[in-house]
């Protein structure tokens, strides 16, 4: 069973990618801990488990690369800018093969923006993780054990949760888990759904709240400025430290002879923005779990709701609904067209949650046994994660 100490020292981990697949394997065996007590019905760490596992790909970054390499070979004007810049460059007295010209290209441009959207992604991951994946080790560990209801217990576990509403406020949390706790003790499986569809929601909403700024910033990335990739360029023709480099180039930039290194270097770097944008934003906007479950997030759902959650009864839930799903008990506009709109992604998330809450496939294992064994010993496991 997770613990508290276990959810920090993950968090603490330097490694973005080894700790992202920790805390996916961590939410992983606290949806299962949990599952034993709850028995039947997704908790809000099972859809962790694979969103997070989603966000291991941009973490990594390998599947966006390969994705980009394949839409700008067949992308005309960032591979003509790119050639054209080569050629200048050269001309101007680069002394560097193509191909480590193109390379300096490639990291400059690409791989600063990817790891821009990297880091964001990493940051969001674990923000979330040291805040919830604590408390659900914490509840666990000081209300599971109950054999009947304790509100001393439960008292005890709502009393370190901040009130008020987030991003700083933990209202939803509190609420949260005091419907998980309810519904352990409630006999009527349709109630004991709808009470822990609510707790679900509740988190979530805190959740997404919270993840704004990091959402945001990973799919609306600023692109590279041009002078960045001017600069390092001009070093490999004009070596830094050298006065008569600097008046040679001081030179050339007052008769024009940039100009068109210039043009072409901007025309590159909107090209490969806009591509990387469209790539990442795929990417954020794709969620996979089992059985070979493929949701593009822009798009509506396909699945109904299941028989436990079609008409819902639960006050608190009624109200929660109505106020982040605005096509209550459909699946019309689902999809969201803006995932950094946060009602937008919030309403497909409630859906989402409500489609398959008695999925049991949700259950399944992220990693492999032997995947498991390699993360523990804090190492990044092979083959396809």
């Amino acid at each position: 069973m997770p613990t508290v100490a276990d959810v920090e020292r993950i968090a603490a981990l330097s490694d973005p990618v080894v700790r992202n697949l920790q805390i996916t394997q961590c939410y992983h065996e606290l949806s299962s801990v949990f599952a034993e007590r709850s028995g039947a019905g997704a908790n809000w760490c099972t859809y962790a488990t694979w969103a997070s596992k989603q966000a291991g790909q941009t973490i990594r970054r390998e599947d966006v690369v390969r994705e980009l390499e394949a839409r700008l070979r067949i992308q005309s004007e960032a591979g003509e800018a790119i050639q054209k810049i080569i050629g200048l460059v050269r001309q101007l007295g680069a002394k560097q093969k193509p191909d480590a010209i193109r390379t300096l290209i490639w990291n400059t441009v690409v791989m600063t923006a990817l790891n821009r959207a990297s880091e964001a992604v990493s940051r969001g991951n674990r923000k979330v993780f040291i805040e919830i994946g604590r408390e659900f080790a914490r509840f666990i560990a000081i209300c599971q054990p109950d054999p009947v209801y304790n509100p001393a217990h439960l008292e005890q576990f709502l009393r370190e949760l901040r009130p008020g509403n987030p991003p700083e406020g933990q209202q939803y949390l509190r609420q949260a888990f005091t419907s998980y706790y309810q519904s352990w003790f409630e006999n009527d499986p349709k109630q004991q759904a709808e009470l822990r569809l609510l707790a679900n929601l509740q988190i979530g909403f805190h959740e997404q709240t919270r993840l704004q700024p990091e959402i945001a910033e990973s799919l609306n990335m600023a692109p590279i400025d041009p002078a960045v990739l001017k600069n390092r360029l001009m070093e490999l023709v004009f070596p830094a430290g050298s006065v008569l480099g600097r008046m040679r180039l001081f030179f050339l930039e007052t008769i024009g002879q940039i100009a068109p290194l210039d043009r072409a270097i901007e025309s590159l770097v909107a090209a490969i923005h806009q591509q990387i944008r469209l790539v990442v934003t795929e990417q954020l906007m794709t969620m996979s779990f089992p059985p070979n479950v493929r949701l593009r997030l822009g798009r509506d759902l396909l699945v109904d709701f299941p028989a436990s959650l079609r008409l819902i009864t639960n006050a608190d839930l009624q109200t929660l609904l109505l106020q982040i799903d605005p096509t209550a008990n459909s699946l019309l506009e689902t999809g969201a067209r803006d995932w950094a709109d946060l009602p937008e992604r919030i309403h497909f998330i409630a859906d989402l949650f409500r489609c398959y809450h008695e999925s049991a496939a949700l259950y399944e294992a992220p990693f492999s046994p032997d995947q498991v064994a390699v993360l523990e010993t804090g190492k990044r496991p092979t083959g396809r994660l």
